[in-house]
């Protein structure tokens, strides 16, 4: 024996398993998702500011709903990439998609620009989806689908193109990619049913067979 430990002398020995650092709150995916929700009321302001049909207003309206678009393109990617998965960001960031965007057809619908019955459709089917999911956690995630993406771009185009006081052929054009989003909206949306029961009963089968 020489008195030295086995790893100062070179010794082979399994090296230790890296530990993993559970994020902190201040990372920057969940300061974008923090800046998503700080822009639904700045939002809000610029979409009714003098009135709801000032051109130039409803241009920065659209400029704020354009960030918010964008940072949610990217949040929930480096939350997954580099690791910085949070509660916070768990909860916040279905929370923000659905303020920013239940904002700005709220808006739409109560200056008569976008009817009620869309409004109501692409809300029911958003809140709907966000409660399934919590009902089937505990069995499974609902990932989500090429569909579901799909869904997102239309809308967010759609409503974007309304937010913008859009005159001529543009205006028409506009009615048609809201149509293709509330399509996709309720297609996608039975999609999500369809999974969430196909995973409930999936889990009962599990339960049943480990009694």
């Amino acid at each position: 024996m020489t008195g030295v430990p086995a790893s100062a002398a070179g010794g082979h020995r399994r090296p230790a398993a890296a530990t993993v650092r559970p994020a902190g709150l201040w990372n920057i995916a969940n300061i974008l998702t923090m800046v998503r929700l700080l822009l639904v009321p700045g939002f809000v302001l610029l979409m009714l500011h003098n009135g709801g049909y000032d051109p130039a207003w409803r241009s920065f309206a659209w400029a704020a709903f354009a960030i918010a678009m964008i940072t949610d393109l990217f949040d929930g990617q480096l939350a997954r990439r580099y690791n910085l998965v949070t509660d916070f960001g768990k909860i916040a960031d279905p929370i923000a998609d659905k303020a920013i965007m239940g904002a700005a057809l709220i808006c739409l619908s109560a200056l008569s620009d976008l009817p009620w019955w869309v409004t109501g459709v692409i809300l029911f089917r958003e809140i709907g989806i966000t409660v399934m999911r919590f009902w089937v956690i505990r069995i499974g995630v609902i990932p989500a689908s090429r569909g579901g993406k799909m869904k997102t771009l239309a809308q967010g185009t759609a409503v974007g193109m309304y937010i913008l006081a859009l005159t001529g052929p543009l205006a028409s054009l506009r009615f048609w990619v809201m149509a293709v989003a509330v399509v996709l909206t309720v297609v996608t949306g039975l999609d999500y049913i369809r999974q969430a029961i196909v995973l409930r009963r999936a889990g009962r089968t599990t339960e049943e067979a480990t009694r």
